[in-house]
């Protein structure tokens, strides 16, 4: 099973490495619901996806944070709660970091310094109803609904003029 985030979240982190950014949002995408996949269910998968990331394994509950995460960002079938350590490191003669043992630690530690920065609002869960794939929200005044308006804005609005012209048509029927 081949999982990837650059089907629709094509933009990576200017410096070649994996940003806050890129890091919560392949971590929520570890589940497609569009696909019925999940990198979760496949050992193989799951630790090729950590190698990527260059990121351990923990003890916690690694799906139970991840919907938590994907609760806490708009996803309206998520809904759960998860609680991760992470340590404030005070280096000498340097700022103070987050840092974490595991993969949960890493990814919730990102997710801090998203909200820290105001940046946590822009991580947004795609609005077509058959996706839910998470996207970070590139817009000027923070608006993007879908994850693609290619795929996924394309076929809604779609949708909701085919909903329009068959009201109208029942309408002229009725009249």
């Amino acid at each position: 099973m081949q999982v990837t985030t650059a089907r629709r979240n094509p933009r990576r982190g200017y410096s070649g490495c994996v940003s806050d950014v890129d890091l919560v949002i392949d971590f929520l995408n570890t589940v497609d619901h569009d696909a019925h996949t999940d990198v979760l269910d496949d050992p193989a998968a799951w630790q090729k996806w950590l190698a990527e990331h260059e990121l351990s394994e923990g003890a916690d509950d690694v799906r139970a944070v991840r919907e938590a995460l994907r609760a806490a960002v708009g996803d309206p079938v998520a809904a759960t709660s998860a609680s991760v350590s992470v340590t404030v490191e005070l280096p000498a003669g340097g700022p103070p970091r987050l840092v974490a043992a595991d993969v949960t630690g890493a990814v919730l530690a990102a997710a801090a310094r998203l909200s820290v920065r105001g940046e946590w609002d822009r991580v947004k869960i795609c609005g077509a109803h058959d996706c839910r794939w998470a996207f970070y929200d590139r817009s000027r005044n923070h608006s993007r609904t879908w994850c693609s308006m290619q795929l996924c804005g394309n076929r809604e609005k779609a949708r909701a003029w085919r909903r329009r012209s068959e009201e109208q048509v029942r309408d002229r029927v009725d009249q």
